[in-house]
């Protein structure tokens, strides 16, 4: 399988970015320690006390790090995406047919959101209630994810010659992963089992493929 360069995570790990001061590993291990605490209780029951008890650090040590715990937070968010964006990219074998792809993206994403269901929940919920912050890193996980398919898809074309004959657009990149996180935000709201969505997310995504790109 040929893959990206850049190292996925293990799964059910925690990722965490890369570290911004302090002992090595010490802004990683509140960011897992935010985690951990939003898969054993919602968000807005977790406390600062709550992170540095499972981090094994002090309040200074946290207020070293992050403004606040919404700033601890939207860390562990941009952490979350990233982790996923790697593992999509990852999973693709940019040799394989247009179908093959696709299905190996879509598995890869919803695999990430059905391995921490708690961690996307808390996503949904909490990211609107943070104002301004919150949509900004909502918007910049769209563009993130969508700039991810792109790059897919030229790397196709570089290794298949003519499997794409024009290249795929911001703007409809956008509609394929903003379509697909608001039927995941949808099924997870009303408790839908996310690995059922897999054909009809794969189907769609590759009608708008054959549609704009081929």
């Amino acid at each position: 399988m040929t893959t990206g360069s850049a190292s996925a995570p293990e799964r059910g790990e925690q990722p965490a970015p890369a570290d911004a001061g302090g002992p090595p590993g010490h802004r990683q291990r509140l960011i897992a320690a935010m985690a951990t605490a939003i898969e054993a209780k919602e968000y807005r029951e977790t406390t600062v006390a709550d992170v540095v008890r499972l981090a094994r650090t002090s309040r200074r040590s946290f207020y070293e790090q992050f403004e606040d715990r919404d700033a601890c937070f939207l860390a562990l968010f941009d952490a979350t995406n990233d982790a996923m964006m790697r593992r999509v990219a990852e999973s693709v074998d940019v040799e394989a047919t247009l179908d093959e792809q696709v299905d190996a993206a879509v598995a890869a994403y919803i695999a990430s959101v059905t391995e921490h269901p708690a961690l996307f929940r808390s996503f949904v919920r909490e990211l609107p209630a943070l104002g301004a912050a919150g949509g900004q890193r909502s918007a910049a996980a769209l563009e993130r994810f969508a700039r991810t398919l792109i790059a897919l898809v030229d790397a196709a074309s570089e290794a298949q010659p003519g499997i794409v004959r024009r290249p795929l657009t911001m703007d409809t990149a956008i509609i394929i992963v903003g379509g697909l996180r608001e039927l995941l935000v949808f099924s997870v709201q009303s408790g839908r089992d996310l690995q059922e969505l897999r054909e009809t997310v794969g189907a769609t995504a590759k009608a708008i493929l054959r549609g704009t790109v081929l």
